[in-house]
C-alpha cells in the first residue's frame, strides 16, 4: 500500500506506481539531530522530489524511457530525535521493502541514516561502497556510536571490513588511521593523478561480495559543483565521476541513497538538483538490468 506521507504533497516525478507492482521504491528520512557543523539535511526530501522534475523523462544515453521501469515514492520516514529512534522507523519502512526484494532508494537526510538500511541486507549479500569526502570510520562521534561519522564503521561490524570501501575522501581523523582496521580507501587526490576508472576497478575486485549497496554523501563531490551540504570540504570528485561509478557497478547494484543535501544552505537548488539526477541514474541503470 502506498503512503500518503509523502512532503507537500509532492511525489518523486514518474514515481505513480503501487508499492505491490514497484520495482524500485523511493524514501525520504529527514533526519540530521546528529549533524555537527550545518544542519538542514531533514528538508532534503522534499527539495529533491520538487528537483526531480526539472528533467526528461527519456535517458538518451542508456536507451531508456524513466516511466518503462514501476517507480513508487513510498512517503518520508517519520522524523525523530535519537537515532535509534530513527532506525526503528527505518526498520519498520524500508526493511520490508528489502526482504520483498524491492531496489530501495533512500533520500537523507544525513548519512546516519546509511547504518539501519544496510543492516536490512543479510551481511553476506553486499558491500557498502561510499563516495565521501570523510572516511566516517570512527568508533563513536560526540559520544554517540550512530553519529553520521560512525557509518562505515558499523557498516564494517555487520557486513565486514573487506566489504567496505570509501571512493573521494579527503578529511580523515587520526583516530581512523591510527589503527589497525582502517576503512580501505582512495582519496580524491588519488583519483585526480590515476581516474575514476582506476579507482572503480580498485574498489570493486577489493571488496568480496558481488552485490553492491551504494551510499552517495554529496559532500563527495566539489563543493564548487555541491555546496548545499552540511559538512562541504574543498578538492572533490566531479559530477561526473558518480554518473561513472553507478554505471560501472551497473548489474552489482543492490540498492543507493543519497545524503547530506542541506537546502538552507543551497539557495540556488543545484545540489537537490544534482541528487535527483543521481536518483535518475541509478533507475536508468538498474532500469536496464530488469531489461536483461
Amino acid at each position: 500500500m502506498r503512503s500518503d506521507r509523502i512532503a507537500y504533497g509532492i511525489s518523486y516525478a514518474s514515481a505513480e506506481a503501487e508499492y505491490n507492482d514497484a520495482d524500485v521504491v523511493i524514501y525520504g528520512i529527514p533526519y540530521d539531530h546528529t549533524s555537527c557543523f550545518k544542519a538542514g539535511a531533514r528538508e532534503a526530501p522534499s527539495a529533491i522530489r520538487r528537483a526531480s522534475y526539472n528533467f526528461e523523462e527519456i535517458h538518451f544515453e542508456h536507451g531508456i524511457n524513466q516511466p518503462e521501469i514501476n517507480v513508487c515514492d513510498y512517503g518520508n520516514c517519520d522524523d525523530f530525535i535519537l537515532p535509534e529512534d530513527m532506525f526503528d522507523e527505518v526498520d519498520f519502512c524500508v526493511g520490508p521493502a528489502i526482504r520483498d526484494g524491492k531496489f530501495t532508494i533512500a533520500m537523507g537526510g544525513e548519512h546516519t541514516i546509511n547504518i539501519p538500511i544496510v543492516r536490512n541486507f543479510d551481511k553476506d549479500d553486499i558491500a557498502v561502497i561510499s563516495i565521501d569526502a570523510h572516511l566516517d570510520s570512527r568508533d563513536e562521534y560526540l559520544g554517540s556510536p550512530n553519529s553520521h561519522a560512525c557509518i562505515m564503521r558499523r557498516a564494517a561490524e555487520h557486513v565486514g571490513i573487506e566489504n567496505t570501501y570509501v571512493l573521494g575522501c579527503r578529511a580523515i581523523g587520526a583516530e581512523e588511521l591510527d589503527r589497525d582496521d582502517v576503512i580501505p580507501f582512495i582519496s580524491s587526490y588519488e583519483i585526480m593523478d590515476k581516474g575514476i576508472d582506476w579507482a572503480i576497478k580498485t574498489a570493486l575486485e577489493n571488496v568480496k561480495n558481488e552485490r553492491i549497496y551504494l551510499t552517495v554523501d554529496i559532500d563527495g563531490i566539489d563543493p564548487a559543483f555541491a555546496p548545499g551540504t552540511g559538512t562541504p570540504e574543498p578538492f572533490g570528485l566531479m559530477p561526473m565521476d558518480v554518473k561513472k561509478v553507478i554505471n560501472a557497478i551497473g548489474d552489482r547494484l543492490a540498492g543507493f541513497d543519497v545524503v547530506e543535501v542541506c537546502p538552507p544552505a543551497d539557495p540556488a537548488g543545484i545540489t537537490s538538483i544534482l541528487a535527483a539526477r543521481y536518483i535518475n541514474e541509478v533507475i536508468a541503470v538498474h532500469a536496464k538490468n530488469l531489461r536483461r
